[in-house]
This record gives C-alpha cells, structure tokens and sequence, in this order.
C-alpha cells in the first residue's frame, strides 16, 4: 500500500506557505460586471476607488487588481504563521460509517485563534488599515465568526473594532460576543441607536431581529462618520475572496503533492462565499482553462436562505440602507430578513460577485439543503472524525455525505474535497436545540422573494 493511502493528515511545512494571494479576476473568460454607484446609479471606473472610498487605498487596489499574484505582506505571512497552514484529512472514519469507496479529504480551518477562516483577510484588512493611518475599523457580523476574527486582528494591530452583530445571533450566540470584547472590540446588537438606520428601524420594530444588510449599512455610516474610521468586510467582495485563496493554494499543493490525487468534487457553505471561494478559485482556473473540465464545485446555502437557488440575478445593493455600492449578483433583495427559525449563519440576501458570475457562466453549481439535515450530517461527523463542525460548515457536510452516498449506490470511487471554515464550540446552543429536537426547516416562501425583489433599483443598461 502505498504510504500516502495510509495517511489521514497532510500538511505543509511553512516554508512552502503562499507569498502571493490568486486574483482569479485576469483569468475570468468573461470580465466581472462593474460596481455601480449607489446615488449617481453609473458605473464605477475599475481603475479608481468607489466614492466615497469605504476601504483603505490598497484595499481598494486590491479590489479591482488586474495582477494575477499579489504579494502577501511579510507582516501578515508572519501573523499567517500562528496557525498557518492549515492541515488537510482524510476522513477516513466517515468513509468507513458510510461504506463508501469515495476517497473524503476536508481542509480544517478552525484551528486558527478566531477558530474559523475569517483570520485569513481579517489580519490582511487590519495591516493595510494600520498602515494607512486609520485608528478605527466598523463592521457587521451575522454568527459572529468574522466579528470575532476582526475583534482578534484589530487587538494585533491596535486598533478600535466597532461590530454590529446581527441582534437574533446577538442573543442566541453570547459567547462570540464575550469574544468579541475579550479582544477589546465594542460589539452591539443591529438594529442598533448607535446609528440613524438603526434607529428608524428600532422605532419602527422594538424586537427587530436584524439582517446582516441592516448590520451592514449601519457598519457604512459609522464608518462614514468618522475621519479616522475605515469600513471592514469579512465576505462577498473581491479582495475578501483574494485573501482567502491562501486556503485554495495551500490545499492544491499539498493534495497533489502529497495525497497524490486531485478532487473530482469541491464542496463548501455560502453565506457570502469568502470561504468556499477561497478554497475553490485556485482549482476553478483548471476548469477555466479546460484541463479539468469534469471537476464539479457545489456551492451548498440553506433552503431558509436560498440565494442562488430562488434568487434571481440583478442589479442590488449591498445593503438595506443603500450606501453599499450596487452589484450584480443573485440576489433575494436587500430587504430580505431572516427568520430566526435558522440556527446557523448563511443569512446574506446576496452573494459574492465572483462566485454569482462563475455560476452564471456554468462553472460552478449550487443546492440548497435544509435545517435538520444539516446537523444530522454535523453529528455524524462529529461521531466519526471527532470535531465538531460549525452549523454552517455542516451544510456542506450534508452534501459531502450525500455525494459519498452516490459514489456507494454507483461504485465510483471518486475523490470529494470539503471546504471546513471552522469548528462550533461556540454554537452548542444550536446543538443543544437540535437534539432536544427543538429545530425545524424552514424554506423560504416564492411569495417572499418575489415581494423583497420589487424593492430592487433601478439601474440603466449599460
């Protein structure tokens, strides 16, 4: 038997760690969409910053780079270093409890000190915005894992982190926020009075449960208000994506080099995308460039959330407030709310361009999957290789198993990678429901789709 069959871990040495994070922007067959401004509904030029300018200017750089590598800062590869790279398994125990001669490998992001993937451009967006001058960051989080990597970065790089956290995960996730603020970060529940957006929906709805397009457009106007404050984003845009392809080109190498195959099925959650997409764009090329074309990369979101899957793709704002820019994405409109029936995160009413764009040219699918599946698949996981998986990591592990399952049914042994963005230690409140049979699914109704996207802008043909 060959040593690399018998193994269940691979990992790199940190000297084979990436230098450079991969733009997929130049090796896209057809070019992104542009950024339309949200007053002025025209078109932002991509050699030039979107007014007012929310990011710092190497962010913004960044954002609309045309350069295939961007080099990772020294400063950053060395923060990378304290839990970077991340190991690659074989879940050789799933396999067994399954029957199935699918060959599982899963890329574990959670032993990073926030304990998901989001460190990866929360450290990159707090350097560039030290560097730059500025004292403060604002951002929004839904579940609480980008609030709390931003948290961790900000205290790294001495800076102010102001996060509006979605209020219905505010109060079902009190851990993050403990989080949040043992890093020094100031976290408030969104709809929050800190802000005017927040304030005219509380008076509104006194118990409003929050949306993360809410949570976002009170991160804008803080971060509007202050000189000395930039605006922060842990998912959906092109540099958070950019960021995270250090997960992608970590597992390239290490499965080719040392697991000695390739994967015939990437699966990963998408909330916003950041993490499935950092995961998928360095192998999505090959299918680009025609020299994988059979590789299958599923996008897995919530039936509670169905973004791909029943949203339609157009023209929206990034948020509820429209202070966001308008993109074109598929989108369930910007004033889409969430039912707080869901546990998990994966509530965004939009999606990252990039991946909305690479599944409207067919290189990339999506499926939905409901609530209770979700943890089931998450408990036999957690009974087989031992970790216990975040809710929405435990979408694609749905998915992961159920394709395993086909391979059985088929006899086809094909190689499934999955995307793991990190564990749930901090979400054993879902947990606990789960098992006290406390959960339900949800599917999001037609008729609520079809009334949040009669609110989209209008924005001429270009």
């Amino acid at each position: 038997m060959n040593i690399s069959e018998e193994k269940t871990m691979f990992i790199l040495d940190q000297k084979d760690m990436p230098t450079h994070w991969y733009n997929i922007l130049p090796d896209l067959p057809e070019p992104l969409p542009p950024l339309v401004h949200p007053v002025t509904k025209q078109p932002c030029p991509l050699d030039m910053p979107l007014p007012p300018p929310l990011f710092p200017d190497a962010i913004n750089k960044q954002e609309f780079s045309r350069e295939r590598w961007i080099e990772i800062p020294d400063e950053v590869q060395s923060i990378y270093k304290t839990w970077r790279p991340t190991a690659l398994h074989r879940a050789r125990r799933l396999e067994k409890a399954l029957d199935t001669p699918a060959k599982i490998f899963f890329k574990y992001e959670g032993t990073s000190q926030a304990g998901s993937h989001k460190p990866n451009t929360a450290v990159a967006q707090a350097y560039y915005a030290k560097k730059e001058g500025f004292k403060r960051l604002a951002t929004e989080t839904g579940a609480g894992q980008w609030g709390s990597a931003l948290s961790m970065a900000g205290a790294l790089f001495g800076l102010e982190v102001k996060v509006y956290m979605v209020r219905v995960s505010y109060n079902q996730k009190p851990y993050r926020r403990i989080l949040m603020e043992t890093w020094g970060a100031k976290c408030v529940p969104s709809p929050s009075p800190d802000t005017e957006i927040g304030k005219k929906l509380l008076a509104e709805l006194p118990n409003h449960p929050g949306s993360l397009g809410i949570a976002i457009s009170e991160a804008c106007e803080d971060a509007f208000a202050h000189d000395d404050t930039k605006y922060s984003i842990g998912s959906v845009v092109n540099h958070v994506l950019l960021h995270q392809t250090v997960i992608g080109l970590e597992t390239k190498k290490v499965i080719t080099e040392q697991a000695d195959t390739y994967p015939d099925i990437i699966v990963g959650c998408v909330g916003g995308g950041s993490n499935f997409a950092g995961m998928y764009l360095p192998f999505v090329v090959d299918k680009i460039k025609g020299t994988k074309k059979d590789l299958r990369i599923i996008n897995v979101e919530p039936t509670s959330c169905p973004t791909i899957t029943k949203g339609i793709y157009a023209w929206d704002y990034g948020d509820v407030a429209g202070l966001a820019p308008i993109v074109m994405m598929y989108t369930l409109g910007h004033t889409f709310i969430p039912s707080s029936i869901h546990a998990g995160g994966l509530r965004y009413h939009g999606m990252a361009p990039i991946i909305c764009h690479l599944h409207r040219l067919g290189f990339v699918e999506a499926m939905a999957v409901p609530q209770l599946a979700t943890f089931a698949a998450g408990v036999q996981f957690a009974r087989t290789e031992g970790i216990i998986s975040a809710p929405e990591t435990n979408h694609a592990i749905r998915v992961t198993i159920d394709e395993a399952l086909k391979c059985k049914e088929t006899g086809k042994a094909k190689t499934i990678l999955l995307a793991h963005s990190g564990h749930g230690h901090f979400d054993l409140a879902s947990y606990d429901a789960y098992l006290a049979n406390k959960l339900e699914d949800y599917d999001y109704p037609a008729e609520k789709v079809k009334e949040a996207l009669a609110h989209l802008p209008e924005v001429p043909k270009f």
